[in-house]
């Protein structure tokens, strides 16, 4: 049975170029009818989506996680299934959800069809797959140009937060969760609701996208030699432990800040304190392994 798809890729993304006829054509091959839309830019991909709301049966995109993000509204009007094709630097949504980096393998997965309800990420009104964070990530993401992830891929999150941290200092914040509220001075406060994000760390040991929870750390450290201490428990999801490190789990946050501090959500700066983060459960669906 042919299956009616609308087809968006991010061509500015890091291998979108060279990989849209290839992924075009296997579609094709296994039974897709691709309905391609032309995209200037990634704001108008969730309208796109409404716009073709009554006529495909699925959506896929090709690109990373900025991508996905800017489809997630347009996804949840719709009720639309999700296609990934993993084309962009760190396709950490691809990481969570167990889809592989190589494009025939993807394809396959979409043609299997296995559908899967994962929930979202929201704050201040703007979506989040994977992870919504302020102080020291945001300063990275303004760092990390389009020019430095083409050129350097997954090491560019490397070397610019290096730089970022060299020139960071600490904020302070206070987080409020179901009647409790703590004061921290932090370099970085992250909300997760997926597992993986910045090119492979983890949010938390046992985080997962459809646990209908948010993980929040607060990153405390004072001296650029500490993150080196932290930096491996952050990468397997453990620096809880750390004593730079505080760490909440809860469906709801309010994190309020002197000033207005700017928000990174799943890449991208979308939003800023005083911020109201909550999870969404189950708020779409997503073709997995």
């Amino acid at each position: 049975m042919t299956q009616r798809a609308l087809f968006l890729v991010n061509r500015h993304a890091r291998k979108g170029q060279q990989q849209l006829d290839a992924a075009t054509n296997q579609l094709k091959s296994l039974g897709f009818e691709l309905q391609e839309a032309s995209i200037d830019h990634p704001d108008q991909l969730a309208d796109v989506i409404r716009d073709h709301r009554g006529s495909v049966d699925l959506v896929i995109i090709g690109g990373g996680d900025g991508t996905l993000n800017a489809a997630a509204a347009g996804l949840v009007d719709t009720h639309l299934p999700l296609g990934i094709l993993p084309l962009g630097t760190a396709n950490d949504l691809a990481r969570t959800l167990g889809i592989p980096a190589t494009l025939p393998e993807a394809c396959q997965i979409i043609a299997a069809g296995k559908v899967q309800p994962i929930d979202l990420g929201w704050v201040n009104g703007k979506y989040f797959f994977n992870v919504a964070s302020l102080g020291l990530s945001v300063q990275i993401t303004r760092n990390l140009t389009k020019e430095v992830k083409r050129r350097w891929g997954v090491f560019a999150y490397a070397a610019t937060a290096i730089q970022a941290l060299w020139n960071s200092r600490r904020f302070h914040a206070e987080i409020q969760m179901e009647g409790r509220s703590e004061k921290v001075r932090a370099i970085q406060i992250a909300v997760g609701n997926g597992r993986y994000y910045g090119g492979g760390m983890a949010v938390a040991e046992d985080a997962a996208i459809d646990d209908q929870r948010l993980d929040l750390y607060s990153l405390e450290i004072e001296h650029w030699w500490q993150m080196l201490a932290v930096l491996p428990a952050m990468r397997r999801g453990s620096h809880g432990v750390s004593p730079w490190v505080q760490t909440w789990q809860g469906k709801e946050f309010h994190v309020h800040t002197r000033r207005p501090r700017s928000i990174n959500t799943d890449g991208e700066i979308t939003t800023s304190t005083p911020a109201h983060f909550r999870v969404m459960p189950n708020a779409l669906s997503v073709i997995v392994p």
